[in-house]
């Protein structure tokens, strides 16, 4: 059997879809390292954001930091400061979005399932459930998946700990917004950007 045909309809789509792309590559090969604008974004990896589309952006303008969530997690903030530090940008965005699925479980919720199953959940109006309860795992307790309750708390609690971050220089702008699903716009977190105010 080839290994086209063992490939999902998904990964065949992107690879065609790339193969497209390479032939309208054009002079991107050219890009600089540093992004061009000068800024960075940290935001959630939900499908429905597209960062191009909602800031404005081409390839080679900004740095795009994702994570479920946009959380600052110390991943993230190992990745501003890199941006940063070596490659040039002044200005941080956290942008979340309404309608999170980080705000439709908590820490304690996924571990359990883990716990008993590693395949993908179910939820219904009882709440989460593993389809199968085997070949779960106990590492689950390790991680902290940075779940939240509130939209406009949780880009405060971003802005703040990434501008009180040691290794983040205290000029550089941290602005807070939360983009709204239903409508497209990035909505200003008043309070999270006057804590992220450059010093």
């Amino acid at each position: 059997m080839s290994l086209q045909k063992e490939n999902s309809s998904v990964h065949k789509a992107v690879i065609e879809a790339n193969d497209q792309y390479v032939k309208e590559f054009g002079e991107k090969g050219n890009l600089p390292l540093p992004p061009g604008r000068r800024f960075a974004i940290l935001t959630c990896m939900d499908a429905r954001l597209d960062p191009a589309k909602y800031a404005g952006l081409s390839e080679g303008d900004a740095h795009v930091i994702r994570n479920a969530g946009g959380r600052a997690s110390d991943d993230a903030i190992r990745s501003l400061v890199i941006s940063h530090k070596l490659l040039g940008t002044q200005e941080f965005f956290v942008i979340h979005h309404s309608d999170c699925g980080m705000q439709l479980f908590s820490d304690e919720i996924i571990r359990k399932l883990l716990l008993k199953s590693l395949k993908t959940a179910t939820v219904d109006s009882n709440g989460w459930k593993n389809v199968t309860e085997e070949g779960g795992s106990k590492a689950a307790s390790f991680v902290p998946f940075l779940t939240f309750t509130n939209l406009e708390e949780s880009v405060i609690e971003d802005v703040e700990r990434i501008r009180n971050h040691p290794l983040v220089p205290r000029d550089i702008p941290v602005y807070g917004y939360y983009y709204d699903v239903k409508t497209g716009k990035l909505v200003e977190v008043p309070e999270a950007t006057k804590l992220g105010r450059a010093a």
